[in-house]
Order: structure tokens, then sequence, then C-alpha cells
């Protein structure tokens, strides 16, 4: 009988259960998806039930479906959205929809966070309060529902209510207790001062546990419900971009994830807790214990690309449409474009600034703006790797993953850019495997992270500078840097304009 893990990655749409053996091989793997809900313009709302039958469906799945024996399955580890808040009263009972990441409802609060806090605010957290965060949501719901703060006992985040309700335990791990913007994250502790500044019960929050920690066996309710075995245990889990950067090699400081989704990301592992961004980039613990990581995030990376061909090349095969990039040249022939169409996180938060096309010519044809889409999303990259570079860090390896590593022309771009080795994975599973590489550990399969990388994670495809290219690079990447401050006053003019003009139409 072969012993599995299952890496739990818990998303904001669906829910992923992988099955994996000590050997790293992925042998079952079932999902299920579960509805978001949007009440009001700016609201993203969950049933945290939905979290825990779409996962029980799943398990059932991989034991009817896939053959697996309840007995085979020795441990489950997690991966979840960050920051959603969940709220349980005395008898650990749902008291309204989790309140998700991408929920902005909070601006106020978030206002309020700094005025009261200031600085003091980042020096605790290293993080500046976003909306997206917990806390400004739990000052929400403190300020407009005060009656179910009131009956508040216990705030969990969402892999955190998934598993206490597989074991009847409330824990929370250190990546996603960084992600509250409540922990005091030099003194690894909840944050008295922020607490009591807001006039929060530190009973509220629950007990911090390492992501490898054991957190109890399975329940005999829960065995009844999904099958597994009361003798499998659970460990703590993760943040999913904590369990990504797992699931990636991101296990040593000269290792960087670039990870281009919808947004994209720089990831980067830091091995010491006082290193402080001042809110430029996030900060958080890592699910690699007594590690942390710094990320910055791109708003529009892949979505810079998806708007491009959904405009311009609706009926086109995608994966032409990008590779049609190479029939331009580097720099895409005098062409810049800057990704910032819905706003940008870092390493300017700025949510009224706007992407733009630069240098457009009379000899440009459509792959020229491919391509150049393509190198203004790296370059968006570049500025946050600069940042990295101004704090003296140093890389030998970027691992490149999602639709970034889809294409040799794009990974040959990030080489070129961010000059140095660019390598993907064999088996990019990101969360998902990183959760159970976490199980896996916990588990003693693994003495520690690094060693389970050694055999879970593979690398395949190797792309390195090419000495040419990077210097052309540099140079359009210091013209690059030009746009942002050139064009900040008329793009926010621009959204000010539409905004009223928008605001007119709905009175008229």
């Amino acid at each position: 009988m072969t012993e599995c893990v299952l890496g739990v990655d818990l998303g904001t749409s669906s829910v992923k259960v992988s099955a994996v053996t000590r050997s790293g091989e992925i042998i079952a793997q079932e999902g299920m998806d579960f509805p978001l809900r949007q009440p009001q313009p700016g609201y993203a709302e969950q049933d945290p039930n939905d979290w825990v039958n779409a996962t029980t469906v799943a398990i059932v799945r991989l034991i009817l479906k896939d053959k697996l024996k309840p007995e085979q399955i020795k441990g489950v580890s997690y991966s979840g959205q960050m920051h959603g808040l969940v709220l349980l009263d005395k008898d650990n009972n749902i008291l309204r929809p989790a309140i998700l990441w991408n929920d902005t409802r909070s601006t106020k609060q978030r206002e309020e966070i700094m005025a009261k806090m200031g600085h003091r605010f980042i020096e605790i957290t290293h993080n500046k309060p976003l909306e997206g965060f917990t806390l400004p949501k739990l000052l929400w719901v403190k300020e407009n529902q005060p009656d179910i703060f009131a009956k508040a006992t216990t705030m969990l985040l969402p892999k955190d209510y998934l598993r206490f309700r597989m074991t009847g335990k409330l824990a929370m791990d250190y990546s996603d207790a960084t992600g509250t913007v409540m922990l005091d994250v030099e003194k690894q502790q909840w944050s008295k001062e922020i607490l009591d500044a807001f006039d929060i019960p530190e009973t509220i929050c629950p007990p911090l546990v390492r992501s490898i920690d054991n957190t109890g066996h399975i329940t005999k309710w829960y065995s009844e419900y999904s099958g597994l075995s009361t003798d499998t245990v659970t460990f703590g889990g993760g943040a999913d971009n904590a369990c990504g950067a797992v699931g990636a090699g991101i296990d040593s400081p000269t290792k960087v994830l670039s990870s281009i989704g919808t947004s994209g990301v720089i990831l980067k592992y830091e091995p010491q807790k006082e290193t402080n961004y001042e809110g430029v980039l996030q900060y958080e613990d890592h699910a690699i214990p007594d590690a942390f990581y710094s990320m910055g995030v791109t708003l529009a990376a892949g979505f810079s690309l998806s708007w491009f061909k959904r405009t311009f090349a609706a009926d086109e095969d995608f994966t032409e449409v990008v590779e049609s990039a190479a029939e331009s040249t580097v720099g895409a022939n005098g062409l810049l474009f800057a990704p910032y169409i819905v706003g940008e996180r870092a390493p300017y938060a700025d949510a009224d600034i706007r992407g733009s096309f630069i240098g457009i010519d009379g000899i440009h044809k459509r792959h020229d703006f491919v391509r150049a889409v393509l190198e203004g999303i790296i370059f968006s990259f570049r500025d946050i790797m600069d940042k990295y570079e101004e704090k003296g860090s140093q890389f030998d390896t970027v691992v490149s993953i999602g639709g970034g590593a889809k294409s040799p022309l794009w990974q040959q771009i990030q080489a070129n850019i961010f000059n140095v080795k660019v390598v993907s994975l064999k088996n990019e599973q990101g969360p998902g495997l990183g959760a159970a590489m976490l199980a896996a550990v916990g588990m003693g399969w693994y003495k520690d992270i690094s060693e389970c990388t050694k055999v879970f994670v593979q690398f395949k495809d190797v792309f390195l500078p090419e000495p040419e290219n990077v210097s052309k690079y540099q140079k359009l990447h210091d013209i690059y840097q030009k746009i942002y401050p050139s064009t900040k006053e008329i793009t926010h003019d621009l959204v000010g304009y539409r905004r009223k003009e928008q605001s007119a139409k709905s009175r008229g």
C-alpha cells in the first residue's frame, strides 16, 4: 500500500486536493468549484460551509473514484486564499459570510488605521494596512455590524476554518497570521499594541502554530462525513503565496519566484525578521519555519496580455499571438508598454495610474505591440527587483511559473531583463504541492523543507542571460522608469474625468 499525504489548495473559486506520495508523485487529484457572492460593488463574500462541502466532495472522490484507501492517507495540510475574515461565536458557529481578500469596502478603516498609528503600524507589521488585509475588514464589521462583532469570540482565515471543521481545533499558522496585519513580525506574536489601539479583544485571535506543526487528528464526525480515517493527522499549512513558494522550491535567499497569472508576483525568500521594506513590498512569515518572504505585486500582468489579445486578436490562438513577438526585436522597435491598466500595487501603490503605449511610430506592426506588452510586464517586475537590490540582495535563480513559464520567448526575455538564470518547473502544481510538502515534513518523512524540496521540486528548462541583450534591456528599463512620473498627472486627470462622466450618466 502506497502511503500518501493530501495537499488541500483552497482558492477563491475552487478547491483542489492532491494525493502525493513520499517520492513526490501525485497519484490522484480532484477539485470542486464554489460560488463567490458580490452583494454590492466592491464586496466579495463566501459561505465558509461551501469550502467545507467542496473539499469533502473532492476527498470523497479521491476515495471512491480514484480508489485511495483511507488508511493510505497519513496526513493532510492546507494552502489557503489569504486575508479572508471568518468570525465565529462562542459555540464556534459562523456569524456572517466570510469577507474575502479582494473585497475593497474597508478604505475608511484603512485610513483610520494609518491616522491613528501612522508609521508605528508599519514598524510592527512590516506592512501597510491595505483593504485586502484582515484588520481593516474586522474594523469594518466592528463599525458597521456592532451586534455581530459583539458576539465574535474567534477570528479565522479560510483554510483555518476548514481545518477546524476537520479537527475541532482552532489555530492559525504564522504565514496567514502576518497577512492579518495584527501580528508583531519581530516578536512573532499577536500585537497587543495594535489590538488595544482598536479595542479588539486579544482572545479573538487563535493560537499560533508553525506550518509543519501537528494540528490534530481527523475527528470521528468528519471521518464519517468524508471517509478519512481518524488516524489521519493534520498540519498547520500556510497562506497560498507561502505554499506556492514552497512548491516552487523558493527555500533560500538566492532564489526568486516570478509568477504571472492575472496579476503578477515577484516573491523572495527572506532569512531575517528584521528586514522591513516600509510597506512598499509585502512582508510575511514563510511556511518554512523561522523564515520569511517578501513580495511585490503587479496588478495587471497576465491581465494586460489577455486584454490585448481580447481587444486586438480575439479569434486567434493565444500561443501564436504571444510567439508572434519573436518577429519584433529587443525593445519592440522603440515601443514601450506600461502595464498599469487597472492601477498598480508595487512599487507604486496607485489605484488611479493607468497604462500606456509610449513611442508609437508608423513603422510599428502588431507583433511590436505584443512584444512591448511582454517586455512591459517584465519591466514592471524589474522595478520590484530593484527594491531588493537597493537592500543589497543578490540572486542566482528566478523560478518562473504561470503564464511566463509557458513561452520560451517570454522566459528568455525574463532572463535578459533580470540578468539572471531563469528556470521552470517539471511539475508546476503550486500551492497544493507546497501544502503536501508541509504534510510530508510534518509526518517526519523529511527532516526539513530543504530536504523535501530536493525530491519534490524538479526544474526543467533553463534560460541564461544574453550579455548583448542584457545591456539593451538595461538602457530600455532606464527609459521605462520615466513613464510613471511622466504620465501620473495625466492619467489621474483622465480617471477623474471618466468617473465624473459615469456619475453624470447614472444620475441622468
